[in-house]
């Protein structure tokens, strides 16, 4: 008798099982289909920029891939040489002479780097009034047209009139030929370029300065080490990931100058060659000449260079960016 009272009271905890079981795979099947209603409604929200990157980065690169291995002109189809545009490439001086312009820019940008580090690291002090202030200033040029920034700069570093060359006549400096000496256009367009991105890169080191902890400024600082050792021993270390990002940027940004190039010198100047950047080579070639698949191979060209020097700078980063 005892033993089957004891037994009869197993058989609704066997269905009080069956129906958690049932329970939990309802659950479970609600909360599938909740993830896959997610999923969906997330690519969903996401189709535009595939559609986007598809039609203006995918394809354009892969119609220009194609291009490179033809030769067009003006009345005349596409026919399909393979690499031939790229063996003159590699012979063609003007092409070097573009690449060299290119690089010299490029170099020559980087020097904005630490200027721009100083200049937040001033800017991020404590206690420092009116620094919105600042940042707009600095900011300016950067949402100024190029157009208007290469004008007002052509100006400035003219030869004759130039407000520069007149300041220099003051402290007995005879007139400077920034944008008509051959050995002096490039770092003269590379300077405006400069002051054009410093705005830019104040505003992300700012942010990067930032994220460096209070307590362990002030511990260094208990310990007597000085405001500029501070940030040059802590500062700059921590925010290493953001110079590295500015630094990133600006290559290839330097990569693709154009803009003042063209408004600085022109295309009708004499020292129009000794500035050609590969974009601006890229536009005679392509746009006034219409020789497309020769235009073609000098951006695929430019692209794996903008990819070279990318991933050597990541791979230079692991000696000097310092990540938490």
């Amino acid at each position: 008798m005892r033993d089957t009272t004891l037994a009869e009271p197993s058989r609704p905890q066997g269905r009080e099982g069956a129906r958690s079981k049932t329970a939990r795979k309802t659950m479970m099947t609600v909360s599938s289909r909740r993830k896959r209603n997610e999923a969906l409604t997330a690519y969903l929200f996401l189709l535009p920029l595939f559609i986007g990157a598809i039609i203006f980065n995918f394809y354009p690169i892969v119609r220009s891939l194609y291009l490179s291995l033809t030769e067009t002109g003006f009345f005349s189809g596409e026919t399909f040489v393979g690499l031939e545009q790229y063996t003159k490439l590699l012979q063609d001086p003007e092409m070097w002479r573009a690449l060299g312009n290119t690089l010299t820019y490029a170099v020559v940008g980087l020097l904005g780097i630490p200027i721009a580090v100083m200049i937040a690291g001033l800017l991020n002090r404590k206690g420092l009034r009116f620094v919105s202030g600042y940042r707009i200033i600095y900011f300016i040029p950067v949402v100024t047209m190029p157009v208007a920034v290469g004008l007002v700069w052509k100006f400035l570093f003219s030869t004759e009139y130039g407000l520069v060359n007149q300041s220099l006549s003051t402290v007995g400096i005879p007139p400077i030929a920034w944008l008509t000496d051959p050995n002096t256009v490039m770092i003269t367009i590379a300077l405006v370029g400069i002051w054009a991105s410093l705005g830019q890169n104040i505003v992300l080191m700012i942010a990067g300065l930032q994220t460096v902890p209070s307590d362990l400024l002030e511990a260094a600082a208990l310990d007597g080490a000085g405001s500029i050792r501070r940030f040059f021993r802590i500062s700059v270390p921590i925010a290493s990931p953001t110079i590295f990002l500015v630094s990133v940027l600006t290559v290839i940004g330097s990569l693709q100058v154009f803009d003042l190039v063209f408004v600085m010198i022109g295309p009708t100047s004499p020292n129009v060659r000794n500035a050609e950047t590969i974009v601006y080579y890229f536009y005679q070639t392509a746009i006034v000449e219409q020789n497309r698949g020769y235009g073609a191979a000098i951006v695929c060209v430019l692209l794996v260079l903008t990819l070279l020097l990318t991933l050597a700078q990541f791979r230079l980063q692991k000696k000097w960016v310092h990540y938490e």
